[in-house]
């Protein structure tokens, strides 16, 4: 395959990780409300963690090697899944989706400034003028979409606290996960990030409970086989195929998608100033994958 073809390639399996990831919102969503938000990530992660495990034994896959591995992979799996959906769900209890996604988006910007200290990526002043105009556009996007909104502060930095959790996240596989089998990868950090999080889960919840609808098993269903199975993969591939710095850019077309499914499902208007957002986005990925 040639070098035109590759780059084609990881950018439509960019926009489709995005795509996914912009679509786990509602299902999340219906999660955190119909049961123990907690709980319902605990059972998430076991339960595609175990399927994954599965699937890897089958597959007879190259497992870590030595503490080192073991302990990267672990940390992987506490940072992206335990740290970044734990601290999201949290926030998000009050806090408003508009506000929550502007944060979730300082995620590139949060990259880009330590990735030439930890990853060796060059933060060029044309990366940075995309990366501004990429989260310029989300921050436009949600303004019109949810006014100026307030949120309280603790939930800010909660939801924070979770961003900077996928970026370390993110830096711990670049440097120590990117040579290993991710399907082992993918399988053993969930269970890792089940394991961590279910202390938590007794501490705060308690007991589980759940309204079982069929909502609910539907978006169980989703998050476990589409979000944390395959595209964890899939997440994981795109990180090994290129600059974490790069990849990460793509997060700014979150709203994008989330205003694609409004309009198609939800028959919610697409206005010019909503546009006008979508273009500085466009225009900030594609200077940062020209950087």
């Amino acid at each position: 395959m040639g070098p035109v073809n590759q780059r084609t390639l990881g950018v439509a399996a960019a926009l489709f990780y995005i795509f996914l990831w912009a679509s786990a919102f509602v299902p999340s969503k219906i999660g955190a409300l119909d049961s123990s938000p907690l709980w319902f990530l605990v059972v998430r992660f076991a339960t595609a963690g175990a399927i994954a495990l599965a699937a890897s034994f089958a597959l007879g896959v190259r497992w870590p090697r030595g503490r080192s591995e073991w302990l990267a992979i672990a940390a992987v799996g506490i940072l992206s899944n335990a740290v970044y959906l734990g601290c999201t769900y949290e926030a998000l209890r009050h806090m408003g989706s508009g506000v929550g996604a502007i944060v979730a988006s300082t995620n590139p910007l949060t990259l880009a400034l330590v990735a030439p200290w930890l990853l060796h990526e060059p933060l060029t002043v044309r990366k940075a003028i995309g990366l501004l105009l990429g989260f310029g556009g989300v921050v436009a996007i949600m303004i019109v979409r949810t006014g100026s909104g307030t949120a309280d502060p603790l939930d800010i930095a909660t939801a924070f606290v979770g961003v900077l959790g996928s970026v370390a996240s993110t830096i711990v596989f670049k440097r120590w996960c990117a040579g290993l089998d991710l399907r082992a990868v993918t399988a053993l950090q969930l269970l890792v990030a089940g394991l961590a999080l279910l202390p938590l889960a007794i501490a705060f919840e308690g007991p589980p409970h759940a309204t079982w609808t069929w909502q609910l098993l539907v978006s169980f269903a989703y998050v476990v086989l589409v979000m944390s199975f395959g595209a964890s993969l899939l997440w994981f591939w795109l990180l090994t195929h290129g600059e974490a710095s790069r990849v990460s850019a793509y997060y700014f077309l979150t709203p994008v998608f989330g205003l694609a499914l409004a309009a198609l499902l939800l028959h919610e208007p697409v206005g010019v100033r909503d546009l006008g957002g979508l273009v500085s986005i466009a225009l900030g990925i594609a200077i940062v994958q020209r950087a």
